[in-house]
């Protein structure tokens, strides 16, 4: 079984803006109103592909129970957590000449809530995936990637983990089954500029030096590199299209790598239907659905490069 942990879901209020014009009043001509945060992404995603999986995270209030019912509409499974301090964020996602979001705090969440999410966790088996992906609110310990992956250790879990710098740091030494910072992330994590596949590449060996097993680097038009459990080294062209949206991208990235990863265990071939999964949410106005992923899929056969 797959499950994802998002620990800050949100509504997304995605809208499109001709011309936005900050202090007058400026109208939409496009709206969508969709579940969000990276790990109910990567849910949706994973769905879309085929491969059932149960959201877990922590929701409250009126926009909590219409996040529920979204995902529950598409056929994900959830088990969230209720809280009853404050209300799930509404995240606002313009488009316009430029990209512009907004996006809430989001609910409390009490000691006693994290503790029942880690009883929860005790339900997952050897094999099964738990994908731990984006940032955490303040009210939950810094740590909690960390505390999770040496709670589940040993337990034979593979868990895949994409967040920012200090949060991924933390979880290395316990040996996370993936991880996938962008190439802004990994230059962050080791003070320098990422301007090329070779030097993503080399700082992706030294995540897999420090414990990781797949280290996959997103580079938007640039595409992606990989290093496997087994020390190969791939690098993707990005497939061609017109850039519409950068919200999931990532997420249908980690979500495309594990169902390919799934199909036959074959890390070249789950990497080339995570690229073309997050390229083809780059191309489309919200999460990309499992025809426009296999289109990308049949136009690009031959976009991975290594050994």
């Amino acid at each position: 079984m797959i499950y994802t942990v998002t620990f800050n879901p949100s509504l997304d209020y995605i809208i499109r803006v001709d011309h936005f014009q900050a202090g007058r009043i400026n109208r939409t001509v496009n709206e969508l109103i969709l579940p969000g945060g990276k790990g109910i992404n990567v849910s949706i995603i994973l769905k879309n592909l085929g491969y059932d999986n149960t959201a877990l995270g922590f929701l409250a209030g009126f926009t909590g129970r219409e996040i529920q019912r979204l995902l529950e509409e598409t056929g994900i499974q959830t088990d969230f957590i209720h809280t009853g301090n404050g209300t799930s964020r509404i995240n606002v996602k313009m488009r316009s000449d430029q990209e512009t979001e907004i996006n809430g705090r989001g609910p409390f969440v009490r000691e006693e809530e994290i503790e029942m999410l880690f009883h929860q966790l005790d339900r997952l088996e050897a094999e099964d995936i738990l994908v731990l992906s984006g940032s955490i609110p303040s009210c939950i310990p810094e740590t909690i990637y960390m505390d999770i992956m040496k709670y589940l250790d040993g337990r034979g879990v593979r868990i895949a983990v994409d967040a920012e710098k200090d949060l991924l740091l933390k979880v290395l030494p316990y040996h996370p089954f993936l991880i996938k910072p962008n190439d802004l992330e990994l230059g962050s994590i080791f003070q320098t500029a990422i301007r090329s596949k070779e030097d993503a590449l080399i700082h992706a060996r030294k995540l897999r030096e420090l414990g990781a097993e797949n280290v996959l680097v997103s580079m938007a038009e640039k595409g992606a590199v990989l290093i496997t459990e087994t020390d190969e080294e791939y690098q993707a062209a990005a497939p061609k299209g017109t850039l519409r949206n950068s919200v999931g991208a990532g997420d249908s990235m980690v979500a495309g790598f594990l169902a390919g990863y799934l199909k036959n265990h074959d890390c070249r071939e789950a990497f080339r239907l995570g690229v073309c999964a997050g390229s083809a949410t780059a191309f489309c106005d919200g999460l990309a659905g499992k025809a426009e992923i296999e289109t990308l899929l049949s136009e690009n056969e031959d976009c991975i490069n290594g050994n």
